[in-house]
């Protein structure tokens, strides 16, 4: 797995080459998304890069977010409440164990994925593009509470 300035230099190169304009706020937020050990909502990020740049919209935010979708660089996980939660570090179909309690989210290394989807593939005659798979439950914390 690439470095986080690797992944970022990359992500500013993409956007370079779509023409997108490289600001000071653009590059926290995206520092902010590769460097997360969660799923960060666009919230949590808006909170995270004001600290440093207390003039960035909420707006600005959701455009980067916007931005970085249509290149592929972030993954966006939609919950049924509308506040949707994003991965930075992996931006490729990957399955998410959800906790219905604290709403944690964690990526489990699955060796089988790439099995599964060539069988559903194989089964229903569909040239599968991507995919999503979530799991929920309970995460070990919050059953020991």
């Amino acid at each position: 797995m690439k470095s986080s300035q690797d992944r970022l230099n990359d992500i500013v190169d993409k956007l370079r080459e779509n023409g997108c304009r490289i600001t000071p706020q653009r590059v926290a937020i995206i520092k902010t998304f590769l460097q997360s050990d969660e799923h960060p909502s666009i919230e949590r990020v808006y909170e995270q890069v004001k600290v440093n740049f207390p003039t960035t919209s909420l707006a600005t935010v959701y455009k980067t977010v916007n931005l970085l979708k249509e290149i592929d660089e972030i993954l966006e996980i939609g919950f049924a409440d509308g506040r949707n939660r994003y991965d930075g570090n992996k931006p490729y179909p990957h399955p998410h164990l959800i906790c219905t309690k604290c709403k944690a989210i964690m990526d489990p290394d699955i060796s089988l994925l790439d099995q599964l989807t060539t069988e559903v593939a194989q089964a229903s005659g569909y040239r599968i593009l991507s995919h999503q798979l979530e799991f929920f439950g309970i995460c070990p914390d919050c059953q020991k509470k």
